[in-house]
C-alpha cells in the first residue's frame, strides 16, 4: 500500500501496447543502437581516456576499460531483460515500480534527473568549449562574456564569479601558465597582459540546447536521423585516429605497460595494479548513457527484440573502440602528457605525420558531445512522461503533441531547465552527482532482475539475463563499488537531493498516485 505499491507486469504490458494518446513507434534496432553509441561516445573518449592514463593507470588504462566495460555489460544484460519484458519509456523507474514498489521507483526516477537533465547541461558546456576552440582555429572568437556562465566553482568548494583572461591583441583566450592561475586570481591575468572579462552567459551551450529541444519536439524520427548523421561523423573520426594512429605507434611508450606504483605527496598512490583498478570507476563514467536506449521503448517498432539489441550492441561496440583508442593514444605519446582537456589532440600532435587529423578531431569532439546532449534531452522527458501517467507528476508532463506525437510540453520544460543550468550556474559540483544518480539506477535494476526472477519465474521474458543470480550480483556489486569511490561532498549533496525528492513525493506524488487511488477505491 502507498510507498510499497507495485505495478503488475500485465498492466505495464497493456500500457505499452495501448496506442491511445501514446508516442509514435518509428525506431528500429539500428536506430536504437546508434542512439546508444550517440549517448556513450563523447567526453569519455575525447577527455577521460587521457585523464585516467596520466593520473592512474598509464598504458594499462586499456585494462581499466575492459573492467569497466564488463561492469556495464552486467548492468546492460539486466536492463535488456527488463526492457524486453516491460517496453515502457520509464527505464529504471518503471522496472523498480514493478519489483520494489512506488517509493523506490520514485527514488530512482528522481535520481535519473541527475543522469539525464544535469548531464545534458554539463555536456553542453563541454561542447561549448570545443565549439569555441574550433571557431578559434579559423580566426573566429566568441566574445568571452558570452562564452562562460557568470558563476563557477573554485577548488571544488567555493562558488565565485567566473571570468576569462583575454588577449587584448587577438581577442583569444590566453593559455600560458600565468593564465591558468588567472582563472582564480584576476591580478595574475592582468600581470600577464590580459584583460579580465566577466562571464555573463554561456551562449553556445544555450543555443545548442534550444536547437536540440526544437528538434526533439518535432519528432523522434527526425531526432534519430540527426543523431545517425552525427554518430557517423564522430565514428569516422575515431576510426581514422585508430587506423592511422596504429601506423605510428611507438612501443617504447607502452613500456612498462603497467607503470610501477608511485606514492603521491598526500599519501595516495597511482599506477601499478591498484592504479588500473582505481581508473576503472573513472572510465566507467564514459559509458553513462547506454540505458537511455530504454527510454525510447514506446517509440520502438519491436521493443521486445530491438531494445536488447540496441543496448548490448552499443555497449560492445563502444567498449572495443575505447580499448583501441586508449592503446593508440598511449602509444603515440607518453601517458604523462595526456592529463589535459584535449588528450586526443596531444597524442596526434606528437606525430607530425598526423597533423592533418587535429582539425578533424575537434570536429569529431563537437559532433560527439552534441549527440550526447541530444540523447540525454530525449531520455528525461520520456521518464517524466511515464511518471506523470502514473500520477506522480502533474499531467502537463504526459501531454503528447497532437501532430508530432512527442512529449512536447515535458521536452520544453526539460530544455528550459537545462538552459538555465548550462547558461548561468556552476557545474563543478554536478559531474559526480550525475554519476551517483546513474550508479544508483544501475544497482537497482540489477537487484530488480534477481527479485523478479525469484518472485515471478513464470513471466514471459523475450530476453533472459544469463547466469542469474551471478550476473545481477556482479552488476550490483560493481556499481556499488563505483559509488563507494565518490567523495564525501558528493554523498552529502546526494543526501540533500534525495531529501528534496522524497519530500516532493510525500507532498504530491503519494497523494496523486494512480495506483494509490485505485487501492484506496478498493478499500
Amino acid at each position: 500500500m502507498g510507498i510499497w505499491s507495485k505495478k503488475s507486469i500485465t498492466a505495464l504490458r497493456a500500457e505499452a501496447n495501448s496506442s491511445e494518446g501514446g508516442l509514435k513507434r518509428t525506431l528500429g534496432a539500428l536506430n536504437l543502437t546508434l542512439l546508444g553509441i550517440g549517448a556513450i561516445i563523447g567526453a569519455g573518449i575525447f577527455v577521460l581516456t587521457g585523464t585516467a592514463a596520466a593520473n592512474f593507470a598509464g598504458p594499462g588504462v586499456s585494462l581499466s576499460f575492459v573492467l569497466a566495460g564488463l561492469a556495464c555489460l552486467f548492468a546492460g544484460l539486466c536492463y535488456a531483460e527488463f526492457a524486453s519484458m516491460i517496453p515502457i519509456a520509464g527505464s529504471a523507474y518503471t522496472y523498480s515500480y514493478a519489483t520494489m514498489g512506488e517509493g523506490v521507483a520514485w527514488f530512482i526516477g528522481w535520481n535519473l534527473v541527475l543522469e539525464y537533465l544535469f548531464a545534458a547541461a554539463t555536456v553542453s558546456v563541454g561542447w561549448s568549449g570545443y565549439f569555441g576552440a574550433l571557431l578559434s582555429e579559423v580566426g573566429i572568437h566568441i566574445p568571452a562574456a558570452f562564452a562562460s556562465a557568470p558563476l563557477t566553482v573554485e577548488n571544488g568548494h567555493h562558488v565565485v564569479r567566473a571570468f576569462t583572461c583575454v588577449d587584448p591583441a587577438t581577442g583569444g583566450t590566453l593559455m600560458d601558465a600565468a593564465t591558468h592561475v588567472a582563472y582564480t586570481a584576476r591580478d595574475a591575468c592582468m600581470g600577464a597582459g590580459g584583460n579580465v572579462v566577466d562571464g555573463l552567459i554561456n551562449l553556445p551551450a544555450v543555443l545548442l540546447i534550444v536547437a536540440l529541444t526544437v528538434l526533439l519536439v518535432r519528432g523522434v524520427q527526425e531526432s534519430a536521423t540527426f543523431n545517425n548523421v552525427v554518430v557517423a561523423i564522430k565514428m569516422t573520426v575515431v576510426l581514422l585516429v585508430i587506423g592511422f594512429g596504429f601506423m605510428y605507434i611507438n612501443r617504447e611508450n607502452w613500456t612498462p605497460f603497467i607503470p610501477e606504483m608511485v606514492t603521491n605527496p598526500d599519501g595516495s598512490t597511482k599506477y601499478g595494479i591498484s592504479g588500473v583498478l582505481r581508473a576503472a570507476p573513472v572510465v566507467f563514467f564514459s559509458y553513462i548513457g547506454f540505458d537511455a536506449v530504454s527510454t525510447a521503448a514506446q517509440e520502438a517498432k519491436n521493443p521486445q527484440r530491438d531494445l536488447p539489441i540496441g543496448m548490448i550492441a552499443s555497449l560492445l561496440i563502444c567498449t572495443v573502440l575505447y580499448i583501441l583508442m586508449s592503446l593508440v593514444m598511449t602509444g603515440l605519446a607518453p601517458y604523462q602528457q595526456l592529463g589535459v582537456p584535449h588528450p586526443v589532440s596531444v597524442a596526434i600532435a606528437a606525430v607530425p605525420q598526423l597533423k592533418w587529423l587535429e582539425y578533424l578531431v575537434n570536429i569529431g569532439a563537437v559532433a560527439g558531445l552534441s549527440s550526447v546532449v541530444l540523447v540525454m534531452l530525449m531520455g528525461q522527458p520520456r521518464i517524466f512522461y511515464t511518471m506523470s501517467r502514473d500520477g506522480l507528476l502533474p499531467k502537463i508532463f504526459s501531454r503528447v503533441h497532437p501532430t508530432y506525437q512527442t512529449p512536447a510540453a515535458s521536452t520544453w520544460i526539460v530544455g528550459g531547465i537545462a538552459i538555465l543550468i548550462a547558461g548561468f550556474f556552476p557545474l563543478g559540483l554536478l559531474g559526480e552527482l550525475v554519476s551517483g544518480g546513474t550508479l544508483a539506477a544501475f544497482a537497482t535494476v540489477c537487484i530488480g532482475v534477481w527479485v523478479l526472477r525469484t518472485r515471478s519465474p513464470e513471466l514471459e521474458r523475450p530476453f533472459r539475463t544469463p547466469l542469474v543470480p551471478l550476473v545481477p550480483i556482479l552488476g550490483a556489486g560493481a556499481t556499488l563499488y563505483m559509488m563507494a569511490q565518490l567523495p564525501k561532498l558528493t554523498w552529502t549533496l546526494l543526501g540533500v537531493w534525495t531529501a528534496i525528492g522524497m519530500t516532493t513525493y510525500f507532498l504530491y506524488g503519494m497523494r496523486n498516485s494512480t495506483i494509490g487511488k485505485q487501492e484506496a477505491g478498493r478499500r
